[in-house]
């Protein structure tokens, strides 16, 4: 049997460690919204403190079926309220550290799944 490397028609996410991230080739050491459908947006966040209701209004206007929202070095979950917006627009939301995010967003882009990763890469 010959394997062959999966390919994607969408950016993903190549490689990850404590602070950083490469989508594609691309190596990305700030926090990041990135989405299957090209979008990649740095996200005025350094850590989860930072973190306002504005942050996840910005999510729900990317219109994705799911948001995974990495939310730094641990599992972290928002405020509910924050969360209005994106469920106003009946979006998914699922929260995990960063780096079950990395692996998750690539799941699901590889499933041509219209999904956004909001990542904050803590410094």
């Amino acid at each position: 049997m010959k394997f062959q490397p999966d390919r994607f028609d969408v950016q993903t996410i190549t490689a990850y460690g404590p602070g950083w991230i490469n989508v594609d080739a691309d190596r990305i050491e700030h926090s990041i919204i990135v989405g299957t459908r090209g979008q990649r947006i740095a996200w005025d966040c350094s850590r989860f403190e930072d973190l306002a209701p504005a942050h996840f209004a910005q999510l729900a206007e990317l219109d994705a079926e799911v948001v995974i929202f990495g939310s730094g070095t641990r599992n972290r979950f928002p405020p509910p309220a924050w969360l209005q917006p994106l469920m106003a627009r009946r979006i998914g939301l699922e929260t995990m550290d960063t780096l079950a995010a990395c692996r998750t967003y690539n799941i699901l882009a590889g499933e041509g799944r219209n999904v956004i990763a909001a990542l904050l890469l803590e410094a």
